[in-house]
């Protein structure tokens, strides 16, 4: 029968549907396929076509804003907020305000159009993690900013507006409340036991392998006990850290393996999926700590959000995630290249 479970971080519970329970193959979706039509302002060439570079990796030699680059940082043409002015904040009676002050930028990738990150050799990965690296790190310099968001919308269907790799960036004035529940969460079991609660997790869930999807040295990608989405995986680091842009440099290299053996396998048993993926990091001022642990949580679009989850907050996930493990662990996937 269905079960309610109960996340051991935010509080949320979720309806695991075991009566409904899916198969990669039961679930309706249309894959992602690159097909290279029409203009793209990624495009190496097409350096001019994009508000100028804030950052730059690989070009030997030329200019700014020239080919040659291998990835390229440029604000957002069509920003969410703004880079300029303060933030103004204000009160109008019960309610409060301020100026859509932050910044807005894109990570494309690759030069190459018909390259996903899952596709990219290990090393181009892991300069995409050093590029979220240095933008963060040079973000929080900006006093008005106290949270960097990283983001990546992969297919039509997750959002994405432009097929060619890429992710995102948002600086924000204020931490998001998803990530606020996850703080206040964290140093509440901190208080009470003096332990990471997202280190139990990883103990708990690496002794037991069920909803382990893959691991390395330094990572582990798991399929989370109460997940709100069929397929959806958290990927952590295995010692506790809590600042993404605080690790040392051998750790990105750890981390693009791990990214790309678990997006790989999305890839061979969901044929291709739209997913979304979101980098949860300590806020600014906050980069040391005991109790929170930095993570990527990625989710597969494969069902939609309506009007239950919209009312009540829960979420009907379809596949239990020990099913959804057992699935990726088992998925044949190429070795990773590290060149």
């Amino acid at each position: 029968m269905p079960e309610l479970r109960k996340d051991p971080i935010t509080g949320r519970w979720v309806i695991i549907s075991t009566d409904r329970a899916k198969r990669p193959s039961d679930f309706v979706r249309e894959s992602v396929r690159i097909e290279g039509k029409g203009f793209c302002p990624f495009c190496l060439g097409n350096e001019t076509k994009t508000p100028p570079e804030v950052l730059a990796y690989g070009r030997n030699g030329g200019g700014p804003n020239t080919p040659g680059w291998t990835v390229r940082v440029v604000p957002n043409k069509f920003p969410a907020l703004g880079i300029e002015g303060d933030l103004d904040r204000q009160g109008d009676g019960l309610f409060d305000r301020m100026n859509g002050v932050g910044a807005h930028e894109v990570i494309v990738e690759t030069p190459d159009h018909q390259s996903t990150l899952a596709t990219l050799p290990v090393r181009a990965i892991e300069d995409v993690l050093w590029a979220y690296r240095d933008r963060v790190l040079d973000l929080k310099n900006d006093k008005r900013f106290r949270y960097a968001l990283i983001f990546k919308n992969h297919g039509d269907a997750a959002g994405a507006s432009l097929e060619h790799s890429h992710s995102q960036l948002i600086a924000l004035p204020i931490v998001p409340k998803r990530v606020r529940e996850e703080l206040d969460a964290s140093k509440h079991y901190y208080r009470e036991k003096e332990r990471c609660i997202f280190c139990d997790m990883i103990r708990q869930e690496t002794e037991s392998g069920v909803r382990v999807v893959g691991e390395n040295d330094q990572f582990v990608t798991i399929a989370p006990y109460a997940p709100r989405f069929p397929f959806e995986l958290w990927l952590l680091p295995k010692q506790h850290s809590s600042a993404f842009e605080n690790n040392q440099s051998s750790v990105y290299s750890s981390l693009a393996r791990m990214l790309k053996d678990t997006l790989a396998r999305l890839d061979s048993v969901l044929d291709h999926p739209a997913y979304n993926f979101m980098l949860h990091t300590s806020p600014v001022g906050e980069e040391i700590n005991d109790h929170y642990h930095w993570h990527f949580e990625i989710i597969p679009k494969l069902t939609k959000v309506a009007g239950f989850e919209w009312g009540t907050g829960f979420y009907i996930c379809p596949t239990p995630p020990e099913e959804s493990a057992r699935f990726l662990r088992e998925a044949q996937v190429a070795a990773t290249s590290a060149v």
